[in-house]
């Protein structure tokens, strides 16, 4: 906390709004309640992007400014001067990090907020807390510079109880946040991207930054021990007898146990007050069944409540070693993990809840069963719908160290700051069954001299000190060993024994020999390439010591733009001129396109190539079908480590008729037969050890594609692309059609362009649809999965892509129904109602 001192002030404000305390309803099982000294403060602020000076001031004049709710990401923000050229939605072709940004542009940005204190929380403590603001930011209130905030992605707070006005008088907060541009490797977003909190608590309380800290040291199936350790700050005057009462509430909110201890809280001091709460019968937290807990704790003294918090938590263990590979609850668990960036797609970087959630219960549906949050904290809600949903997590805090990768990265702030920003990361987070592995970094540049040992050792003292109930990781790459030279990574087997588990980044290949050399050692693969995800697969299933890997990327993201897409290159006649290597995808301009696109889910949550690839390397499925799209005459595709072949699932290639295209199957069956209206016209046998790819040629003619597949001469599967006909109606699917009327909830409509006999087309890449939204909601954003559809994210029209684009839908605070029409030249309109609860 930083140190706060009484100011006086003049009052110049005339409008306010009162603080209200309400807790939420709990009726799903496993729904997370927040606390309920917790106030949210994310409505009712002012935003203007300008580096204006003075705005800090209680009397300065904000009536012309902009009224917006937190979360918010100005970035994704249609600009000024739009000329369709080179300043398109919030696209601009001089962005100063090019396409690493996906062009999308920050600079300064101030908000403000007015508040008053009821008469009944004059005498409380209050902490204004915010759960991330991208990427530095400065906060005042009424006038006081309360402190400065360098990274976007940990939690931070201030004892703001000595500078409140008197009860009914108003408050100002102002906050000044700045992204200069060249801060990440990937799109960071700017502004206040999470949650903004008032917590109000009594002189005596638990503390507001990770103050419930909940291990499960004892676990069998009959039997669980609880232990919670509680820091009870005293800021009062007086030392106080205090009773700290806990009651664990198992996942069909029934009291499972209770504890009451009784402790002596000095004035002035922080006491840790430890519990050991036995339960009978645990229902165990696991990926399959993700059953929560909540802990009820209450602080009394003379028997009246004096504060209250409620967290969740699961009951689960752990384990791994190189001989029987990774289990949870003493069963062995293969992990099938995707790296993600923190953005939501056209809503950027603002973490909304349901967005949050979206994300990985569309995540869950295909197939993997953990995430890496590449390369920062993730959001709070982001954690909680891990818990719930059961995915496991490798939480990581640092791309870069002390060593620059971008001249305005966190290297400027790492020395003065790491400390404080990994104690707020683990505290917040070392109550999440989700998150097994702690990562220090990620390809960090002096990992490999003597200062990347001094920090790494710095950094794992420092998790272990509050959280040992874990495995710690740094993920490393090698691009000596990559490029055929000696490996650097036998000269640091200092820095290496500090880890449980060693990240490696595109480096499968070395699995088996370093297993050789270091027989104790667990590895996982923390980064892989997709079209390679067959081979790690092999390594996770055939080497116990490999407990997992993790794709990059699993998603989707804004920025570092065009990595994963196809390129198309003249045909030259020496076949060595020409070659593109792996390290140029990762070019800075690389307009229009500004997103990844090496995701297994496209930017709105649609599968993509690689899902449905991995999908056949897991089992998901028998059988997958695609087909090139046709190469232009006198041209070659490139593709990047990261990409695919530019297939798609379509057998619509108007005025192509009679030439040979492309068709791959993904198989693991023994053989593949592929017809063409009835009559074969491929036939291959397969090695799936080896290769689950079949590529034919195949003479367009529209009509029905079907591939078969066999095992022991008996047909297992088989997938048909069908020509479709021209479009002629829109057809609207959201998610939910019942939701609740908050904020933080949304509703994903898809609108998908069908023929007369209502299939998708495939091949409908231009048709605009205009969505008209009336009743008690609006459009929060639009997209669709073009990673070149440089438009807005914010005006209710998008252009469909493969036949599909999408309107995010966000409620009033009000009941009522919202309406959704879309409408598009020459097609049947779509309408359809979602009610908000």
């Amino acid at each position: 906390m930083l140190p706060l001192y009484k100011l006086s002030l003049s009052l110049c404000l005339s409008v306010s709004a009162l603080v209200s305390l309400s807790l939420p309803s709990c009726s799903n099982k496993n729904e997370i309640p927040a606390s309920g000294r917790m106030i949210s403060f994310d409505e009712g602020w002012r935003f203007l992007k300008d580096s204006i000076a003075g705005a800090e001031s209680s009397c300065f004049n904000d009536s012309g400014w902009r009224n917006i709710n937190v979360p918010h990401d100005w970035s994704i923000e249609d600009l000024p001067g739009q000329n369709g050229v080179d300043i398109i939605g919030p696209f601009d072709k001089s962005a100063i990090d090019k396409g690493t940004s996906g062009y999308l542009v920050g600079g300064t940005g101030w908000y403000r907020k007015n508040f008053t204190i009821r008469e009944e929380d004059k005498d409380k403590i209050a902490y204004l807390q915010f759960d991330g603001v991208c990427m530095r930011s400065d906060v005042w209130l009424n006038g006081k510079h309360l402190g400065f905030h360098p990274y976007g992605y940990t939690p931070f707070y201030f004892d703001i109880t000595s500078l409140l006005n008197p009860p009914g008088q108003p408050n100002v907060i102002a906050v000044r946040v700045t992204n200069e541009g060249m801060n990440s490797r990937w799109y960071a977003g700017s502004g206040i991207i999470r949650h903004v909190w008032l917590n109000l608590v009594s002189p005596v309380h638990i503390d507001v930054s990770g103050g419930l800290y909940i291990t499960t040291p004892v676990i069998n199936e009959s039997f669980a021990e609880v232990k919670l350790e509680a820091a009870i700050v005293n800021s009062g005057l007086r030392d106080e007898s205090i009773v700290l009462r806990t009651d664990l509430l198992d996942p069909s909110g029934n009291v499972a146990a209770t504890l009451a201890t009784s402790s002596v809280v000095e004035s002035g001091q922080t006491k840790q007050v430890i519990q050991e709460i036995p339960v009978n019968m645990p229902s165990l937290w696991s990926i399959d069944e993700p059953n929560l807990y909540h802990a009820r704790v209450s602080l009394l003294i003379d028997t009246k409540i004096v504060d209250d918090v409620t967290t969740h938590f699961g009951i689960r263990s752990i384990k791994a070693d190189a001989q029987n590979g990774f289990a949870i609850n003493g069963k062995p668990v293969e992990i099938f993990g995707g790296n993600i960036h923190h953005d939501n797609g056209p809503l950027g970087a603002a973490s909304i809840d349901r967005a949050e959630e979206r994300k990985i219960e569309i995540l869950k549906k295909n197939g993997f069963n953990a995430i890496r949050t590449a390369h920062n904290p993730a959001s709070p809600a982001l954690l909680d719908a891990c818990d719930r949903l059961g995915m496991l997590v490798i939480n990581e805090i640092f791309d870069m160290w002390e060593v620059a990768k971008r001249s305005q990265d966190y290297h400027l702030f790492f020395r003065e700051w790491r400390q404080r920003d990994v104690e707020a990361w683990v505290k917040r987070d070392r109550n999440h069954p989700s998150v097994i592995i702690w990562s220090i970094g990620n390809e960090i540049r002096e990992a490999f001299d003597t200062s990347g040992l001094r920090i790494a050792r710095t950094l794992t003292d420092e998790i272990r000190r509050l959280d040992n109930t874990r495995w710690v990781t740094e993920c490393f790459v090698d691009f000596a060993w990559m490029r055929g030279q000696k490996s650097k990574w036998d000269d640091i087997p200092e820095h290496l024994a500090l880890f449980d588990v060693i990240g490696y980044n595109y480096a499968y290949g070395r699995y088996e020999e370093d297993h050789l050399k270091y027989p104790a050692r667990i590895m996982i693969g923390t980064e892989t390439n997709p079209p390679l995800a067959l081979e790690n697969y092999e390594m996770v299933k055939t080497h116990p010591y490999v407990i997992g890997y993790f794709v990059w990327t699993a998603w989707d993201n804004l920025g570092e733009a065009g990595v994963g897409l196809p390129q198309l290159a003249d045909i030259v006649p020496d076949p060595g001129q020409g070659q593109t290597q792996a390290g140029e995808f990762f070019r800075r301009d690389a307009w229009p396109a500004f997103t990844n696109y090496q995701g297994d889910i496209d930017l709105i949550g649609n599968q993509k190539v690689p899902s449905y690839y991995q999908h056949v390397v897991w089992g998901k499925s028998k059988i997958e079908l695609f087909v090139h799209r046709p190469i232009p005459e006198g041209k070659r595709e490139i593709t990047s480590n990261w990409g695919f072949p530019d297939v798609l699932k379509s057998w619509n290639w108007p005025g192509h008729e009679g030439e040979k295209l492309l068709v791959y199957v993904y198989t693991r069956c023994r053989k593949v037969i592929l017809k063409l209206n009835g009559k074969i016209v491929g036939e291959k046998d397969m090695d799936p050890g080896k290769s689950i790819t079949a590529a034919f040629e195949v003479p367009y003619e529209a009509g029905r594609l079907t591939a078969i597949c066999y095992d022991d001469g008996r047909e297992t599967a088989s997938q048909t692309l069908e020509t479709t006909g021209k479009p002629a109606a829109i057809r609207l699917i959201a998610d939910r059609t019942k939701i609740k009327a908050d904020r933080n909830d949304l509703s994903y409509v898809m609108a998908e362009v069908t023929d007369s006999r209502g299939n998708i087309v495939p091949d409908a890449d231009d048709v605009i649809i205009s969505f008209k939204i009336t009743g008690r909601g609006a459009v929060a954003g639009v997209g669709s999965g073009d990673p070149r559809d440089m438009s807005s994210f914010q005006k209710p029209v998008k252009k469909t892509w493969q036949g599909t684009c999408m309107a995010v839908i966000r409620p009033e605070t009000a009941p009522g129904k919202i309406r959704i029409r879309a409408s598009a030249e020459g097609l049947k309109s779509a309408s359809m109602k979602i009610s908000a609860e």
